[in-house]
């Protein structure tokens, strides 16, 4: 499986770079092959386990198999959708920042192949050597990101190459988190060392409305008043916009101080197809979504947002204050759900 996925990884880059559209769609072909390994070697280790019923050692070796074995299958899936992306950016006038693209492969290619070396070598060592690796992807993957941004911004990049070119990045940043992964899964083989895992135990939220100035603006803010350290919340528009002046004068009247918090795009949110929930408060928010977060729960909270409505100051105060009451009760309620208790 690792062979098989670090060519696949190396070819997709390569469909990238010399604009092969066939070499993508064979990438995308043959992670087949990878999901085939891996519901081979898933019922190794469940025959194993359920006819030796293994203690200790063995044990862990079957557990870490399988964790290593998903891990392995989701990286296949990973460079899959790289594959699906570099065939969409296959037109030649396209100036694309490439090089730093594959500056992140040449650092997340070494790094998945230690990864998986350590494990099968049961070299604990080694696998401790490669997780800070992961901290230098991130960087490089937000730089990138940022730099995308800019280009987009400055009308360098159309927004039909921005999604694509961002979705390639976050791909190759997970590579690093799954190779990660493998090496916390090879400590516990080694040592029976439970290492903790990044954000385990830390549940992401995302609120989506149409300017991030006023629904989403405020569901944060109570968000972060109810949530507790377990929670991570962000919030994002379709169009950001700038909260109007009776939005953030009730804002501050209610404690907030919404002037520190600009308004973002959802291009802008980091480390996006990590959030285990987003509520959408704008009908036309799930559209745009990307694709790819099919392990993401979405929820439908149509509150009337008061940066959109006209009139006097009195009437946005009147309809900020509804959309405080109501996002109130909802955020209780679904913190709730999560935590199986009464938020604090």
């Amino acid at each position: 499986m690792a062979r098989l996925v670090d060519r696949s990884l190396r070819d997709a880059m390569r469909a990238l770079r010399e604009r092969d559209r066939q070499l993508a769609y064979a990438v995308i072909i043959r992670d087949q092959a990878v999901d085939a390994l891996e519901r081979a070697t898933a019922k190794l280790c469940l025959d194993f386990l359920v006819r030796q019923q293994p203690a200790g050692a063995p044990l862990r070796f079957a557990y870490t198999a399988i964790k290593v074995n998903t891990g392995l299958e989701r990286v296949g899936d990973y460079i899959e959708a790289i594959a699906h992306q570099a065939a969409k950016l296959n037109y030649r006038e396209l100036d694309l920042p490439l090089n730093r693209f594959q500056e992140i492969a040449d650092i997340v290619l070494p790094m998945l192949g230690d990864a998986v070396r350590a494990f099968l070598q049961e070299d604990a060592a080694l696998a401790r050597s490669v997780m800070p690796v992961e901290d230098a992807v991130d960087q490089l993957k937000s730089r990138l990101r940022e730099d995308l941004m800019q280009m987009y911004k400055e009308n360098r990049l159309p927004f039909a190459a921005l999604d694509p070119c961002l979705t390639i990045t976050r791909r190759l940043e997970r590579v690093s988190d799954q190779a990660r992964n493998i090496c916390v899964e090879t400590l516990f083989l080694c040592t029976g060392e439970l290492a903790q895992h990044p954000d385990a135990g830390t549940f992401r939220l995302l609120f989506l409305d149409q300017h991030n100035a006023g629904t989403s603006l405020i569901a944060e803010c109570l968000a972060e008043r109810l949530g507790g350290p377990r929670f991570q919340f962000s919030s994002a528009g379709l169009d950001p916009r700038p909260s109007p002046p009776a939005v953030v004068e009730f804002m501050r009247e209610k404690g907030f101080d919404v002037t520190r918090r600009p308004a973002r795009s959802l291009n802008e949110v980091p480390e996006l197809d990590r959030y285990h929930v987003v509520a959408v408060l704008h009908p036309e928010a799930k559209k745009l979504f990307p694709r790819q977060a099919h392990k993401i729960v979405f929820l439908d909270w149509p509150v009337e947002d008061p940066a959109t409505v006209a009139g006097a100051p009195e009437a946005v105060r009147a309809a900020c204050e509804r959309a405080f009451q109501t996002l109130e009760g909802l955020l209780s309620g679904l913190l709730k759900d999560i935590l199986g208790e009464t938020p604090a």
